[in-house]
């Protein structure tokens, strides 16, 4: 099964997206994800969306992959000329989780607020399953 979340994340905002059951069973994984300004024609922008399994202590624009927390980057960048066009590059991690993730918005230029789409396929997880994927979301660790 496949579940969808979207939304909008301001600048320099976080999101959490609500995941974790009671006794984490079931796990997901990343199929796709998107993102794009809510003004994408009329406004330049060059914004970084990331998912992480821990919520960060900051929001930043600096991108880590050796950070076991970090599930997905997604980078847009746009000008309103002509002569630049609109280009997103999204990496993400084929890791399974099943505890909350959290999401952060930073820009370099622009102050725009940003559109996600995320879509997560769920996994059943055996009980020992459930318990290391539950474990290496609380320590933060791959």
């Amino acid at each position: 099964m496949i579940k969808s979340f979207k939304g909008q994340i301001a600048d320099g905002g976080q999101e959490t997206i609500r995941l974790g059951t009671i006794r984490g069973e079931i796990g997901y994984r990343i199929k796709k994800y998107a993102i794009i300004p809510s003004d994408p024609a009329n406004t330049s922008n060059e914004s970084i969306v990331k998912v992480f399994t821990v919520e960060p202590a900051a929001v930043s624009e600096t991108v880590n992959f050796n950070d076991p927390t970090l599930l997905a980057v997604a980078f847009y960048s746009g000008n309103t000329a002509a002569s630049a066009p609109q280009d997103m590059v999204v990496i993400f991690d084929n890791t399974v989780f099943n505890q909350d993730i959290h999401l952060t918005h930073a820009t370099d230029a622009g102050s725009d607020t940003i559109n996600y789409y995320l879509e997560l396929e769920q996994v059943k997880l055996s009980l020992n399953e459930a318990t290391v994927a539950t474990l290496k979301d609380m320590r933060g660790t791959n």
